[in-house]
């Protein structure tokens, strides 16, 4: 079992920066890939960035290339997903997940999910 916690989310102005984090606790965390997911009202949750379980491997959604940058520190059982050049469009609840297998990118491949933070950007 893995439990993971987010933080960081707010509100901020288009243009403007917040950086999340999801502390992880249980189970062995380097077991696992992590990802972003987010999810606008009415819409699917959709990954915005996995990355490995060393951290070398990342994949971004096209929408936020360039913009938002995650990280892991495995030595603190962290994540983190920075987010510069906010727009109102990336306002959403954002959630941290953790997959044992391969680095997914569909929400149903990963087991374990955060409760998620609200990041709304006003324009």
């Amino acid at each position: 079992q893995v439990q993971l916690v987010e933080s960081g989310g707010g509100l901020v102005q288009a243009g403007g920066s917040l950086r999340l984090s999801c502390a992880a606790s249980g189970r062995t965390f380097t077991s696992y890939a992590m990802a972003w997911f987010r999810q606008a009202p009415g819409k699917e949750r959709d990954v915005v960035v996995a990355i490995s379980r060393s951290g070398g491997n990342t994949y971004y959604a096209d929408s936020v290339k360039g913009r938002f940058t995650m990280s892991r520190v495995n030595a603190k059982n962290t994540v983190y997903l920075q987010m510069n050049s906010l727009k109102p469009e990336d306002t959403a609840v954002y959630y941290c997940a953790a997959a044992s297998h391969g680095i997914p990118l569909r929400w149903y491949e990963y087991d374990y999910w955060g409760q998620g933070t609200q990041v709304t950007v006003s324009s």
